[in-house]
């Protein structure tokens, strides 16, 4: 089956967080949002037919997960990813960001160091300081226009006594697909001084082509057992308003530790239609994903192509993965206040600034490129003539 991702479908008027908040976020309700991180695609068939199904069943009470999930994200991993997971390693979480503040409150205590690695998903930063976390900067180094770790930096906040790692992985929003050889480094170090990682990997199956994800607890017994994954379904199938995650740890003492803060918060039913897509979306999305991967590939070739028309004034790099850009205002010299009202009230467009993303996010905006080829031209050719009207 072809499915079509060049239909423009409104989302007006629908309780859409990206639409219908444009007036109180960006203060004008005629933005084109290309912000926050779903997609302005249709949610599989497949999956949409899976909660028809349950729909029918006309009672919504409290609801499991049985084995049918676990062995539809078992398989997924596998499949997917070559991990190989148990069922006695999963956990239910009601989302990502719930699900590391969950694991912030089980294994650390106030005053704590948690390590973070700027520019980053900004969510990260409250899990350490909404919970009274001593927060601990390990930037990113920003070279030739990409990102890599700065070892010697993180060797020195785990020295310094830090207990915890949020990662990114891959990492948002700067698109990096993290190598093997790159997170075996930072693992050994995290390893070396016992610090627990908590590996945020909702992008996983959104790596764009020629690149691979790497999942952080397969790379060796010793990583694994102070890792604790946490994956969903939600990016990859446009998912995100069912609040459905899953955590995973093979160390039981981990696992232990995390369904012990679930339940004294008391948290554990999860949403029935989350479930229920979950497992057919583990089960019957892939060929959707495929032609997903594709067209968010030709959006990715297609934003490269306009690189020489807006370049006098922005500079990016194609992502390695998520279906986000992130794009280098710095050349126009405007402060990120400045920056942030140019892209509204000139370009007509509401987009992340950089600065929400911590230390390094100067002067920068991040972009959804998870939208129709002509939703994408406008914005680009909105931001065009915005730049060149104004610099």
């Amino acid at each position: 089956m072809q499915y079509n991702f060049d239909e423009i479908i409104s989302r007006k008027n629908t309780r859409s967080v990206k639409y219908d908040l444009r007036t109180e976020i960006f203060g004008k309700s005629d933005v084109l949002p290309m912000w926050v991180a779903d997609m302005d695609f249709r949610t599989p068939d497949v999956i949409i037919e899976a909660i028809k199904q349950r729909l029918d069943h006309e009672i919504l009470g409290y609801s499991i997960r049985d084995d049918a999930y676990d062995n539809a994200l078992i398989n997924w991993l596998e499949r997917r990813h070559q991990w190989n997971i148990q069922k006695e390693w999963i956990a239910f979480a009601p989302g990502i960001v719930p699900g590391f503040n969950l694991a912030v409150m089980a294994f650390t205590e106030p005053g704590d160091g948690i390590i973070v690695q700027p520019p980053v998903y900004f969510p990260f930063f409250g899990a350490v300081k909404d919970h009274q976390r001593q927060l601990m900067l390990n930037p990113l180094i920003r070279q030739n226009g990409n990102y890599f770790m700065d070892y010697d930096n993180l060797e020195q906040c785990c020295r310094d006594g830090a207990r915890m790692l949020i990662l990114c992985n891959p990492h948002n929003p700067v698109g990096r697909a993290w190598t093997p050889e790159e997170l075996k480094r930072m693992g050994d170090i995290c390893l070396k001084y016992n610090v627990l990682i908590i590996s945020d990997e909702i992008h996983a199956d959104l790596v764009n082509r020629g690149y691979k994800h790497t999942v952080l607890a397969g790379l060796s017994p010793g990583i694994a057992a102070l890792t604790i994954t946490m994956v969903a379904a939600s990016k990859t199938f446009n998912l995100a308003g069912l609040g459905t995650a899953s955590v995973i740890a093979s160390n039981p003492e981990l696992l232990e530790g995390y369904n012990r803060m679930l339940n004294a918060v008391h948290v554990g039913m999860g949403n029935i239609f989350g479930n229920v897509a979950t497992e057919a979306a583990y089960n019957k999305g892939e060929p959707w994903l495929e032609q997903l991967l594709d067209y968010i590939d030709g959006n990715v070739q297609f934003l490269m192509s306009y690189q020489q028309r807006l370049q006098p004034w922005v500079n990016y790099e194609a992502p390695e993965a998520t279906y986000m850009a992130w794009l280098n205002f710095s050349k126009l010299g405007l402060d990120d206040e400045s920056l942030n009202s140019f892209i509204i009230h000139e370009a007509g467009l509401g987009l992340n600034a950089g600065i929400q993303f911590g230390n390094g996010g100067e002067g920068f905006m991040r972009i959804n490129l998870a939208c129709p080829r002509a939703t994408l031209r406008k914005a680009l050719d909105q931001l065009e003539k915005a730049l060149y009207i104004n610099f």
